[in-house]
């Protein structure tokens, strides 16, 4: 059972509980209408945009034959492509998927839901995954933390 609990404990869950929420929101509890159509469609867009840097960063951590899963081995330090400008790229296209559907809901309360995505996955996620970064390449990646954002 424990390695069950512990399959379901991996961000994409944490993405789609948060817009299951932010859908949820919107429907029971929508606050103001704050974006109509079309402006509201720029969401498609951003959460397409949001996606395609989400499959980038995973492509360049299968060519570099690094784990994806959190808190697996990593073998390599990616520092290519929209690791330039962040430093969690996967992490940062989840938040911006749900930025995207928050646009396209178009409602208030959705929006509310994003920081707390963010806030709870830097803390369940990245700060753990940092410290095993900080032990497996050490200077290195402290050269590399010191120079790009954690988010931009």
């Amino acid at each position: 059972m424990a390695g069950q609990e512990r399959r379901l404990d991996i961000p994409p869950v944490y993405f789609l509980s948060a817009l299951l929420l932010m859908a949820l929101l919107h429907q029971v509890l929508p606050l103001a209408q704050i974006l109509f159509a079309p402006y509201r469609y720029a969401g498609i867009v951003i959460m397409a945009l949001a996606v395609g840097l989400i499959l980038w960063a995973a492509l360049l951590f299968r060519r570099a034959g690094t784990g994806i899963v959190p808190f697996s081995p990593a073998t390599a330090l990616v520092l290519a492509g929209p690791y330039r400008f962040t430093r969690n790229p996967m992490y940062l296209g989840m938040a911006g998927t749900l930025l995207g559907a928050a646009i396209l809901m178009g409602s208030l309360s959705p929006f509310a839901i994003i920081p707390a995505f963010m806030a709870l996955i830097a803390e369940r996620f990245i700060a753990p995954e940092e410290a095993m970064l900080e032990r497996a390449f050490g200077p290195a990646y402290l050269d590399y933390k010191a120079k790009i954002s954690r988010w931009l």
